[in-house]
């Protein structure tokens, strides 16, 4: 155990897969920053968030899986807006979140508290908590001595905000007029005026991650004579996918669309602002005594594209359906391969819904250049910290240390940075260790075991289209439960679906998950956990 207090900075990006990094296996461009945390620490290849941001966020911060009855919550997003339209002030948005949002309980703990009770000054710069909204008070009430960045995930679709928040402060941007935070489209074709309308860069003046990273920097300046803990919740590469000019990297790629070429970018400019980070540590004298993180909420998407590629359908034009039909790279045309040849998207319960990009480096004290195979979920870190720090937490979380593995090299084998990414080394696993990841998805949850068991659920939307991760409509949530058994050492793609054949396995697994899932599948679903919304407020996805 160190003497000193190590800092702590978290990256967190936003719809990252593993494919989309060179360090994973990614072709079309190199993320060298990202890539030298690998190269310094540890590079993970069983590790899990959850299936789309909000409830990935809540897991994290909060150090539970998202599959629980009650706990934590979600209202809508959106309501930011009506600040810009002048519909509302601020004050107004303040006291409607308050009030139709559940607050959190006395005795409540969240990952900040875990480092201020050791004595750590703690930041979030960034998409901030897991909303949908937020409020300054919020964050205050959750451990955060410095908050900066937008209150209101929608409003992060857009890389251009009109003001943004500094420990509950609105501050305007100057040349950032849009209402939509210069929102570009999600697809359009590539004719002179489609682009010209998408490239208009009228009230689009300050890019969001600029802002971000001069803060970061600052906070870093400012505490470096104290123990901190800084969390980067950032946009990147969230879409809609825009950039001004495409990265150089990428510019004259002739296998990409300009939309393609966008979202590349937004990875390299994530990638940028991590070797800032990196850079800055080692100026301040930080980065031997720094522990840093970079992770993702969920899996993969896709640049989508009308006839080029799609979520709802494949190539061939064959309908989606994630009972059975499920996008892979191949039969769905993502020429990033972004879930790394895994079946599923964001949103789904698939591996490829799920699975993340997980790398840590502490220079001394984790061994530089490894492969972890253990299982491991972002929930994890609360209880990492805790020890390390030897804070002690409630007996509801639901993380496992990961400091013995870090500390240590059971699990691991040497990064080779000539050979391509061999994703996880099964013979390296501890069957014995009975740990289970569980995460929840609009299809329902799943729980993948430690020697790579996998049940995976499918509750049936019933024909009703209006149903999203988002809310039932129609007050019906599901209808139908079926349940699905892989075994991912074998069958990495999820082709081969063993409930039939193994009815032992597929029980056992069932009421290990249903126990996780506090006795009921539904508390699988996003949808038990939004919060009662005013629903005419808000206008707009929160996706």
């Amino acid at each position: 155990m160190p003497a000193c207090k190590p800092n702590v900075v978290l990256i967190y990006a936003d719809d990252l897969g593993q494919g989309m990094l060179s360090c994973y296996g990614q072709t079309h461009y190199a993320t060298p920053n990202i890539d030298a945390i690998a190269q310094a620490g540890m590079q993970f290849t069983r590790a899990y968030g959850t299936s789309f941001c909000a409830p990935a966020r809540a897991s994290l911060l909060c150090g539970v899986h998202d599959a629980h009855a009650g706990g934590w919550t979600m209202n809508n997003a959106g309501i930011y807006k009506s600040i810009s339209t002048g519909e509302r002030t601020l004050e107004e948005v303040y006291e409607i979140i308050h009030n139709t949002g559940i607050e959190a309980r006395a005795g409540d703990m969240f990952l900040p508290m875990v480092f201020k009770k050791a004595g750590y000054v703690t930041g979030q710069i960034g998409k901030l908590e897991w909303g949908f909204s937020t409020t300054g008070p919020e964050l205050d009430a959750h451990g955060w001595d410095y908050h900066y960045g937008y209150y209101d995930h929608e409003r992060c679709h857009g890389y251009y905000p009109p003001f943004l928040f500094e420990n509950g402060r609105m501050f305007s941007i100057p040349g950032n007029t849009d209402v939509h935070c210069g929102r570009a489209a999600y697809a359009e074709e590539e004719d002179a005026q489609s682009m010209a309308r998408r490239y208009d860069m009228t009230g689009r003046a300050v890019y969001s991650q600029d802002l971000f990273d001069e803060k970061i920097e600052a906070f870093l300046t400012a505490h470096r004579e104290e123990p901190f803990f800084l969390y980067h919740p950032t946009q990147l590469p969230h879409g809609p996918f825009f950039m001004p000019e495409p990265h150089p990297q990428v510019a004259e790629d002739p296998g990409l669309t300009r939309l393609e070429k966008d979202y590349a970018s937004m990875v390299l400019r994530l990638d940028e602002t991590v070797g800032k980070i990196l850079d800055t540590l080692r100026r301040l004298g930080l980065y031997e005594n720094t522990i840093v993180i970079f992770s993702a909420d969920n899996g993969s998407v896709i640049a989508e594209q009308p006839g080029r590629t799609s979520e709802r359908r494949l190539l061939d034009g064959t309908p989606i359906d994630n009972r059975r039909i499920r996008f892979t790279s191949e039969a769905g045309g993502d020429v990033f391969n972004g879930n790394n040849g895994m079946s599923g998207l964001k949103g789904t319960n698939w591996e490829g819904g799920g699975r993340l990009p997980w790398l840590i480096q502490w220079p001394g004290h984790i061994a530089a250049g490894q492969y972890c195979h253990r299982l491991t979920a972002n929930y994890d870190l609360m209880a990492t910290f805790a020890q390390l720090l030897e804070v002690p937490l409630p007996g509801d979380k639901d993380g496992r240390s990961l400091l013995p593995c870090l500390l240590e090299t059971g699990q691991c084998q040497p990064i080779d940075p000539q050979a391509p990414y061999p994703g996880p080394a099964w013979d390296l696993v501890s069957p014995e260790e009975k740990r289970d990841v569980i995460f929840a998805s609009q299809y329902g949850p799943v729980l993948i075991a430690e020697d790579g068991w996998k049940l995976r659920t499918f509750l049936d939307r019933g024909g009703y289209t209006g149903y999203s991760q988002f809310g039932d409509h129609d007050g019906t949530i599901h209808r139908t439960l079926e349940l699905q058994l892989y075994y991912l050492p074998d069958d990495p793609r999820e082709e081969r679906d063993l409930a039939d054949q193994r009815p032992d396995k597929l029980r056992e697994l069932a009421a290990r998950l249903l126990k996780a899932c506090d006795g009921n599948f539904l508390n699988g679903t996003p949808q038990m956990h939004f919060a009662a919304f005013l629903p005419t407020v808000l206008t707009g996805s929160a996706y």
